[in-house]
């Protein structure tokens, strides 16, 4: 489009839309909770992510994982997985079940997490990863490092497996 004196119209700048959660999850008291097993897992500003152990026995540990993974989430996870390692737990398993969006630093937390608890003879294992976290673990060829599986009873059997 041109201006009268023959210039090039500036397009009006498009206000970026304002993020909100796209879990559709009803949204949790700010600060921390009680989640199943009497865990505590802490919910960020917008209350659209949060991570509860489901699971922890031995050297293995379940953690579910619900709504948003990017840059203002990814450090809570790689905090809370850190911490599932520290107490012992080297192999994980984490249930995307409830994860909605998962970006570059979200699959950072979650290659620091293996690197750490590969480092102790453990791992990291994905269940039930939607298809479209699937494909992008598949462009990234993280789908290698991650066992992938379709239900957590998945995963765990093949924690038990590799700990022989």
């Amino acid at each position: 489009m041109m201006t009268d004196d023959g210039r090039a119209a500036r397009r009006r700048a498009r206000r970026a839309p304002d993020l909100r959660c796209r879990a559709g999850a009803p949204r949790p008291a700010r600060g921390r909770a009680a989640g199943p097993a009497g865990s505590a897992f802490r919910t960020d500003d917008d209350g659209c992510f949060g991570v509860t152990v489901v699971r922890a026995s031995g050297d293995t540990a379940v953690a579910a994982v619900h709504g948003e993974i990017d840059l203002r989430t990814a450090d809570e996870l790689r905090g809370r997985l850190t911490e599932l390692h520290a107490a012992g737990h080297r192999n994980l398993v984490v249930d995307f079940a409830g994860v909605s969006f998962c970006d570059a630093a979200g699959l950072g937390a979650l290659v620091a997490a293996h690197n750490r608890a590969a480092a102790a003879g453990g791992g990291v294992r994905l269940s039930r990863v939607r298809p479209a976290q699937r494909r992008l673990l598949n462009v990234t060829g993280l789908h290698r490092v991650f066992g992938l599986y379709d239900g957590v009873e998945d995963a765990l059997a093949a924690a038990a497996a590799a700990a022989r």
